[in-house]
């Protein structure tokens, strides 16, 4: 072996060297064992975020008790259902579970000739009289203070009618 090829050889051996060093190093990137206090933060914050989170809702789960009353607002369940058994004859043309109010569009009531249209406002967890609000309009105007009372005491002893059915006295 001459000069030449001792040359090569270390030559060689150096390049080898150096290539195998560049090897264990990423260049632009941190070292994936070292954890950036920024990086730790957003880690943690998922973590606490996938434990808060449940794992299943439901429609039903906007009449639950389980979240916190000063923030959340609360309908009762049994009202809303009734007040859309009892006006089924009108459209409804909105609805709101989560401030718990109906807006229906005109509609006659069977039997009847007069066309009317509602709001109805459920505005307490409560099964009571106070917790429900009923605005009953004709096309002529607004209807007599008796036919409004007659809508209100309907939608509470269905409402009433629902809960004994649910077995949740």
């Amino acid at each position: 072996m001459g000069t030449r090829g001792i040359m090569k050889s270390g030559l060689m051996a150096v390049m080898g060297i150096a290539l195998s060093a560049c090897g264990g190093f990423n260049f632009g990137q941190q070292d994936p064992s070292v954890e950036s206090a920024a990086d730790r933060e957003i880690r943690e914050y998922r973590e606490r975020e996938l434990q808060q989170r449940p794992e299943q809702s439901t429609l039903f789960d906007l009449f639950t008790n389980a979240d916190d009353p000063n923030v959340t607002i609360e309908v009762n369940k049994y009202i809303w259902n009734a007040a859309q058994e009892v006006l089924n004859f009108m459209p409804i043309e909105s609805a709101d579970p989560f401030s718990g109010v109906l807006v229906y569009g005109y509609g006659r009531p069977p039997g009847g000739g007069r066309a009317y249209r509602a709001t109805v406002y459920v505005q307490d967890p409560a099964l009571d009289a106070r917790s429900l609000n009923v605005a009953l309009q004709t096309q002529g105007g607004p209807a007599s203070v008796d036919t409004v009372r007659a809508i209100e005491d309907a939608i509470l002893t269905r409402a009433r009618q629902l809960r004994i059915r649910d077995g949740k006295l």
